[in-house]
């Protein structure tokens, strides 16, 4: 397996890199004279317009003096497509930038080795279609100083450049649901598309996403820090905006995601007997009524077909059947 890591010259300075207390709250929080540091992990696979809007948007980051940051730029094509867009950043930006490739097509081994290069008490993750908002960082900070904890999550907006369909916007896709700042999050509400972490919380000596998952690896992952005592909350004002190009505009992108949902959440510890008898009532009546939403409108007929396939993901996957051959869909 081949693997690289390289530092992309340019003039900032990082802070230092400070020895991992897992749950002990002990020397990292007690350092004050100096601004703490975060480090942004970006993990990135064939999407280079998308990556530089981020880069370009991390650049001025409103850190209030209270901390420096850098970025980890984690490539998950074998051919490291994204290295040009992060060394042409590096060339016009004061924060450090690290590029890392993971050759193997694989999200957990991906955000993995964006890990193992970051640097400092705090790591943040950001997808790379997206895009934060100049106090992203700054308020996730906040948050987690002000409620003493180990890290916050915050919420994705959609956004569009061109205008969709009328039955994207009517059948809301795309959309998440969001909670009050402050909110004890448990691990259904975990997400690694927004969130910063303090360094702590990562388990030591392991590898804290598990490469089995092909999505919902970070539910996984929130899952496990919590049961070892870890505290994350929501912090609704940290918001970033997710482009959703034409492109995941189509029907089938729409429903493969949902069957990969399905075929993935049969490998989690907490799936049981009763998710099955869930899916197997489900899908016949989702066949039965489906015909009958047409009716209703476009979007009502596509949200009751993107369950049907969520389900029917689980069914074949119980059954040994991949019906999603990607590592993982994009669009």
């Amino acid at each position: 397996m081949r693997e690289s890591g390289d530092q992309i010259e340019n003039s900032g300075s990082k802070g230092t890199a400070l020895p991992e207390n897992a749950h002990s709250g002990q020397a990292a929080d007690a350092i004050t004279h100096e601004p703490r540091h975060i480090t942004v992990c970006i993990c990135t696979y064939k999407r280079p317009k998308f990556l530089k809007r981020l880069l370009s948007e991390l650049r001025d980051q409103n850190t209030g003096g209270r901390f420096t940051y850098s970025i980890v730029v984690a490539d998950n094509d074998a051919l490291e497509s994204a290295k040009e867009v992060v060394s042409e950043f590096a060339t016009t930006s004061t924060v450090p930038v690290v590029y890392c490739a993971e050759p193997v097509q694989n999200i957990p081994m991906a955000r993995n080795k964006a890990v193992e290069h970051a640097s400092g008490e705090f790591i943040a993750f950001i997808d790379d279609d997206e895009f934060p908002t100049k106090r992203w960082l700054l308020t996730l900070f906040d948050a987690c100083d002000r409620f003493g904890v180990d890290g916050a999550v915050g919420p994705v907006r959609r956004h569009f450049d061109e205008r969709p369909p009328k039955w994207i916007l009517k059948g809301r896709f795309y959309e998440r649901p969001t909670y009050p700042t402050g909110l004890v999050i448990d691990w259904k509400k975990g997400r690694t598309n927004n969130v910063l972490l303090k360094r702590r919380s990562f388990p030591p000596g392991a590898q804290p996403f598990r490469s089995e998952f092909r999505s919902g690896e970070d539910q996984d992952f929130f899952r496990r820090m919590i049961e070892t005592g870890c505290v994350f909350i929501w912090c609704n004002e940290a918001e970033v905006y997710e482009v959703v190009p034409p492109t995941r505009w189509k029907r089938t992108v729409i429903l493969k995601r949902a069957l990969l949902r399905g075929s993935v959440s049969i490998i989690h510890p907490t799936f049981g007997w009763q998710d099955v008898v869930k899916s197997i009532i489900a899908v016949p009546v989702y066949v039965a009524v489906l015909p009958l939403t047409c009716f209703f409108g476009h979007h009502r007929f596509m949200a009751l077909a993107e369950k049907l396939f969520a389900h029917a993901g689980r069914i074949l996957a119980l059954l040994g059947i991949n019906s999603i051959k990607e590592p993982y869909v994009t669009g």
